[in-house]
């Protein structure tokens, strides 16, 4: 590394000096309004400056990290959600006030600075390290609300269960080392045996180790377990940066390990990843049609789609990455959008928890019942909404390879997933009980739902300009 590579390290280097001057005004000038605009300042900094590193062009920086096309696009949209989430935290803990709220945001900093280093990991080391950085402000993120025992035991089941997860990735890699002597994407290419009589023991345990390690961090079934207790747990804002910035940064290192090493064109891994899919899209679903917790809802409905995604991971090539990338950002929109109705809907200051309690919320918020409305549309895959073309794209990518199964995998759940999807949005417009609280103003909630509602129907009805950016970059 020298003075050369800085210019590429631009985002990294703003989150990281943000991070610094968060705590410097948390231990010498605590204000939560200061706190909290310093860091959503940083955020957007690193955001606006990305093109900088964009134009910087295309390099490994050290062995450890490549910035390139794909990096920088995962970057911005983490960047980009991480920036929503400060809004949604900031306006929540206006509501819901907690004792030392500016700790928060320092721990959001530090995710998301180990997230974007995800996107950019080229290397089993930066993979870890950055996946580290990433979850372990996640424990306290979750438990944020002290005084609230919900809270505290989703933090507590995310350290244990991330823990060990953790270990198990650590060991499979491990296991890769000692069969290949490789731990950097481009030289594992190399060792990656694409016939069945070529595999060797330690290379087999190290991938089922990985794929269980990463299955556990999207929530694949059958590696999904915690997913339904932290969501419904963790302050809103949380959650939905759990749903998004957390898995996607995730699924953006596993696709280019994937695309990098090819090693899921290899009969083996393949397989595994299309049970993987199958079971998280259909489990996923069929369990999303149980729930009466909206929360609960969410968390099996991100199952599906982490299992829907998979379909671009096993299409390869570049139209599996430019349809990861698309679904991946119309699920960042959607999942940011559904969390930020559930944190805004909240009546007299007590949370949103069971869909009975957003009954009837078209005849007292309109505007956001429409909104949240549009994202349960998105999510269900209804045309002029980006979740469409996203879906559109990954069926696409599926028939070029011929998944079929996948493909009827894909079908089936997207057709339970519309049940529970539009009975929900049927509750929206029931006429609200004699009994229901009064209405509730939270008009800057409501206002960043909706943009985020319009972005989501602007996209879908014109999605070329994402669709060209995305082949100008996350191909690339």
């Amino acid at each position: 590394m020298n003075a050369a590579d800085l210019p590429l390290l631009l985002p990294w280097l703003i989150l990281g000096g943000g991070a610094l001057a968060v705590m410097g005004l948390i231990a010498f000038a605590r204000r939560h309004e200061l706190v909290a605009g310093a860091t959503l300042a940083t955020l957007a900094l690193a955001l606006v400056l990305l093109p900088a590193a964009t134009g910087a062009g295309t390099a490994m920086v050290t062995p450890l990290l490549r910035v390139d096309g794909f990096a920088l696009f995962f970057t911005g949209l983490i960047l980009a959600s991480a920036l929503v989430t400060g809004v949604l935290a900031y306006l929540e803990l206006r509501r819901r006030p907690v004792q030392q709220p500016e700790e928060l945001y320092l721990l959001l900093l530090l995710s998301t600075l180990g997230g974007t280093a995800l996107t950019a990991s080229a290397h089993f080391a930066s993979f870890f390290l950055a996946l580290e950085l990433l979850s372990v402000p996640l424990f306290a993120l979750i438990a944020y609300p002290v005084p609230r025992a919900r809270a505290v035991e989703a933090g507590f089941k995310y350290l244990v269960l991330s823990g060990a997860s953790s270990a198990v990735l650590l060991f499979g890699m491990a296991l890769i080392y000692a069969e290949s002597g490789a731990l950097g994407f481009a030289d594992l290419a190399l060792q990656v045996p694409r016939e069945s009589g070529g595999i060797g023991l330690y290379w087999v345990a190290g991938m089922a180790m990985i794929l269980a390690g990463v299955g556990f961090k999207l929530s694949l079934v059958p590696f999904h377990l915690w997913t339904p207790d932290i969501y419904q747990g963790a302050p809103p804002p949380v959650a939905g940066f759990v749903a998004t910035v957390s898995k996607g940064a995730v699924f953006a290192v596993l696709l280019r390990y994937g695309v990098d090493t090819g090693v899921f064109q290899a009969p083996g891994p393949a397989a595994v990843a299309v049970l993987l899919a199958v079971a998280s899209m259909l489990a996923g679903n069929l369990l999303a049609l149980l729930q009466e917790n909206v929360r609960r809802l969410l968390a099996y409905s991100s199952i599906a789609h982490l299992g829907y995604l998979l379909v671009a991971l096993l299409a390869g090539g570049s139209l599996g990455v430019e349809a990861a990338a698309y679904y991946l950002a119309a699920y960042f929109v959607t999942m940011l959008g559904a969390f930020g109705t559930v944190s805004a809907a909240g009546l007299d200051g007590r949370e949103v928890q069971d869909q009975t309690d957003l009954r009837g919320l078209f005849w007292r918020r309109p505007g956001l019942a429409v909104s949240f409305t549009l994202m349960l549309l998105s999510l269900a895959g209804i045309p002029l909404t980006m979740g469409f073309v996203g879906k559109f794209y990954l069926f696409v990518a599926g028939v070029g390879d011929m998944l079929w199964t996948l493909l009827g995998a894909l079908v089936v759940g997207s057709a339970i997933g519309l049940f529970y999807y539009l009975r929900l949005v049927g509750l929206l417009f029931q006429p609200p009980e004699e009994t229901a609280p009064p209405p509730r103003s939270d008009r800057a909630g409501g206002a960043v739902v909706a943009l985020l509602a319009v972005l989501l129907v602007l996209l879908g009805l014109y999605p070329t300009p994402l669709i060209d950016l995305i082949g100008v970059s996350a191909a690339g």
